[in-house]
């Protein structure tokens, strides 16, 4: 569990650096965090094409996969709609909560409870030794599919903050292509994987993500896309053909990633996601809101939620916190066949870490001016979630480790007796004489 503190301290680390960086003034601020943003998305394709390669269908078995993706949208909408419930009828009066304006706005605040951050995840389980379990082959789908589902979703919470733009369409057909992309070429395409690759892989998407949110913010400043560079990144590493997808011999090993083998490989791995660590506690939003509305344009969440004192947003931060993790449990209510509840409530825990793509609902939701109380509770809550993640990790291991057996229960145990052996005897009032009938 050494890496796993390494990179916890890693991202308490950037957490803190993050909200020291306003202090440099807009002139170095702001496009800092563009390159923080960008260096954030490299680390994270360089993850996620990883994942891929290690991913398998089985197209025989759809039906499986569907199910998944039920179970994970559940797994996202709960903590979004618990959340959003207390944004309004919590931290708003009572005389705002029929306004549309204020569910708009809260809805979107509560979207950051959604997305499990995969890339924290995935690099943290592996760290653990946990990389051939059943549930980290089941976190895995789940993590993508919560975060596709986010991404999705963020589409209609656009459009009713926005109205409907062309862009919000592009971006649907632009999840459609790539679902269909891996689907029809599951690791077909022969293309080097080494890490250098690989790694030019991550900065080409990462630059596409960027083009792509410059560009549409660009014509239109009202409906910049955000499209994650998660879905891409793992839909590549499932085409990439490689002839060592499988079960490698070290992935059970403790701080190993799956089907890494060489120490090349598994150095280089090491240090980007040590990296990303740091990154993601750099990309949460500055509390106190840089980028947030002047007064004059204060959004209807911040005129309803008031200012309540520090003690007061610390509560609402631990309430926050415990009912978007609860919103999370429900895959443990799930599987039963598949799995002992030990490994369905690891499951859940697991899904327990946000970073990098609820960070990036917040910087929306500060976009368009939305602030006041529940922005600042939301990125406390974000950034709490983020300080507990070593310790969510260390839970899933313990629950995976199973009971230690009792002195009694590993006491060796006495050799069973050999039973007697007796003669057999002929049947009753049946001849035994030679030639007898």
């Amino acid at each position: 569990m050494r890496k796993v503190l390494v990179y916890s301290v890693l991202l308490l680390g950037g957490l803190v650096a993050s909200q020291a960086l306003p202090a440099l003034g807009p002139g170095v601020y702001e496009p800092l965090t563009h390159v923080i943003r960008l260096l954030t998305m490299v680390g994270l394709a360089f993850i996620m094409i990883h994942v891929g390669q290690e991913f398998d269908l089985d197209k025989s078995n759809m039906r499986q996969y569907g199910w998944d993706y039920v179970v994970a949208a559940t797994a996202a909408t709960f903590p979004w709609i618990f959340v959003t419930l207390y944004f309004v009828f919590v931290l708003a009066p009572p005389e705002f909560w029929g306004q549309f304006d204020l569910w708009k706005e809260a809805l979107l605040q509560g979207r950051f409870a959604a997305p499990t951050s995969a890339g924290v995840l995935f690099s943290m389980l592996t760290a653990a030794g946990l990389g051939v379990t059943w549930m980290f082959r089941k976190a895995r789908i789940l993590a993508i599919f919560d975060d596709l589902d986010t991404i999705l979703l963020m589409v209609p919470l656009t459009v009713l903050l926005v109205g409907f733009r062309w862009q919000l369409g592009g971006v649907i057909a632009l999840i459609v292509l790539l679902l269909w992309a891996g689907w029809k070429y599951l690791h077909r395409w022969h293309i080097p994987y080494s890490w250098p690759w690989v790694l030019g892989y991550s900065v080409l998407l990462a630059l596409a993500s960027e083009a792509i949110y410059l560009g549409t913010g660009y014509l239109d400043s009202d409906a910049a896309v955000h499209f994650e560079v998660l879905l891409p990144a793992f839909i590549l590493g499932c085409m990439i053909a490689n002839p060592e997808h499988g079960l490698h011999e070290k992935d059970a090993l403790e701080g190993e990633l799956p089907g890494l083998d060489t120490p090349g490989e598994q150095r280089v791995a090491t240090l980007i996601s040590g990296g990303f660590m740091v990154l993601v506690g750099l990309s949460m939003p500055a509390l106190g809101g840089a980028g947030a509305a002047p007064e004059s344009e204060q959004s209807i969440s911040a005129v309803a939620g008031g200012s309540p004192g520090w003690g007061l947003i610390a509560l609402h931060v631990l309430a926050v916190t415990l009912l978007s993790n609860l919103g999370k449990m429900f895959p443990a209510l799930c599987y039963r066949r598949e799995a002992s509840l030990r490994e369905r409530l690891a499951l859940a825990i697991g899904l327990f870490p946000r970073g990098e793509v609820g960070a990036g609902v917040l910087v929306v939701s500060l976009g368009y001016g939305i602030n006041g109380t529940a922005t600042t509770v939301a990125l406390l809550s974000l950034s709490l979630n983020l300080f507990l993640t070593g310790l969510f990790i260390l839970g899933v291991k313990r629950l995976l480790a199973g009971p230690r057996p009792t002195a009694t229960a590993v006491s060796t145990p006495q050799a069973p007796r050999p039973p007697r052996s007796r003669a057999p005897r002929p049947p009753r009032n049946i001849s035994v004489r030679e030639g007898g009938h």
